[in-house]
């Protein structure tokens, strides 16, 4: 038995005894590119039943099957908490969704707003770079990435319970913004676009009575640096770091 370095996330149950087969692609990163073979060990998360150790039974070109041996972390629910963001540049998108799943989010959800830059985004590709970023993290638990939808509707059906955090670069710093203390709730996070919200946007989320409106201090930040100060000051203050 060698000694698992290898994260891998998959699709299937967990448990003790469990046999996994591999996916062609999941089958040449193992036995090609890592140069694994029979008998080798691979840490095992499919976001529901924690992490696994897996031993290698059968090693292939087109896949291969791994057989679970023994938990090796229970699943790590993050905080309530959806990170909300307008799309900007592709490698800057990619890099919020990254951050965002190693941080903590539980639901990442891109959104189109008036001065949004990009009009569409491939989700299946965001939603990919968030299991590299579990998987490299050490995290038992992938969080979603919705398909990129209007602000606008978003906001027509939003939950009564869940407090908004916008991020707005005129008022008060973050800190006194967020409840210190007790049982947080649900929360979202809110970063705008590179060209701000329209006044329209700012009467809205003005007047919802969810919204908790703050800034990130006295510098304004680039939407994805935006994204990841938003997320450690909530994670300090409310969330699972504290």
């Amino acid at each position: 038995m060698q000694d698992a370095k290898i994260r891998l996330h998959v699709d299937q149950p967990l448990g003790p005894a469990q046999p996994v087969a591999l996916s062609r692609d999941q089958g040449h990163y193992l036995f090609t590119v890592m140069r694994l073979g029979p008998g080798a060990g691979v840490l095992l998360f499919n976001g529901r039943d924690g992490e696994w150790r897996a031993d290698v039974t059968e090693a292939g070109r087109r896949g291969g099957v791994l057989v679970c041996a023994a938990q090796t972390k229970a699943l790590q629910m993050p905080p309530d908490l959806w990170l909300m963001f307008a799309p900007i540049k592709k490698g800057r998108t990619d890099f919020i969704v990254e951050k965002a799943a190693e941080l903590g989010a539980a639901r990442i959800l891109p959104v189109q707003t008036a001065h949004t830059n990009s009009e569409r985004i491939r989700q299946d590709r965001l939603q990919a770079h968030a299991v590299e970023a579990a998987e490299q993290c050490g995290g038992t638990y992938v969080p979603e990435v919705a398909d990129l939808q209007p602000l606008s509707r978003l906001l027509d059906h939003w939950p009564a319970d869940r407090r908004i955090l916008w991020c707005n670069e005129h008022l008060a710093g973050v800190a006194q913004a967020l409840p210190q203390g007790g049982v947080p709730g649900p929360w979202a996070i809110l970063i705008g676009p590179e060209g701000g919200f329209s006044q329209g946007e700012q009467d809205r989320l003005s007047a919802m009575p969810q919204v908790v409106q703050a800034s990130l201090g006295p510098r304004i930040l680039r939407a994805d640096t935006a994204a990841v100060a938003a997320l450690t000051l909530w994670q300090s203050a409310l969330g699972d770091w504290r």
